[in-house]
């Protein structure tokens, strides 16, 4: 039966905060989106993910790598890495080994399939790291390195 005299439950008093900073985290997400939406596309024309992307750019800079290293330097966490990595070796663009210094540990190399897309995709990212360069200008290119170096180093636990 409907009550004709009830209304609605008050609504709550805004919550009042006291932020005085805008909101980091989520303006570093949004860089980092704005940032890779000029990539995107050219991975994606390559079959490739986000995350197979960092992997193959890890190793296009320092070549056979640990999975440990992989892992930081990619930011994948373990488990994650282990799906990527098989995918990745399953599509012949990297190839997983023993390391012969210790057995117990297993590196990661790109395949000549791999280093190819590498290379082929380095263009595009650095024609986008160039026309950053342009449009923000190279002194403030490298402060905005700086500051994120800094803040990265201050930030470690």
């Amino acid at each position: 039966m409907l009550n004709i005299d009830s209304h609605p439950p008050p609504m709550p008093a805004a919550v009042s905060t006291t932020f005085s900073h805008r909101n980091l985290p989520r303006l570093l997400l949004q860089a980092r989106e704005s940032v890779l939406a000029h990539t995107r596309p050219s991975l994606r024309e390559h079959g490739l993910s986000d995350q197979q992307w960092r992997v193959l750019r890890v190793l296009g800079e320092h070549g056979t790598v640990e999975i440990g290293r992989v892992a930081r330097e990619a930011y994948i966490l373990g488990p994650s890495l282990t799906g990527v990595l098989a995918r990745m070796e399953r599509d012949g663009l990297v190839r997983r080994t023993r390391d012969p210094a210790d057995q117990r540990r297993t590196v990661v190399e790109a395949t000549a399939k791999g280093r190819k897309m590498v290379e082929r995709l380095s263009y595009t990212v650095e024609s986008h790291y160039q026309w950053l360069e342009q449009s923000l200008g190279k002194q403030k290119l490298a402060q905005l390195y700086e500051l994120l170096d800094q803040l990265i180093t201050l930030e470690q636990p």
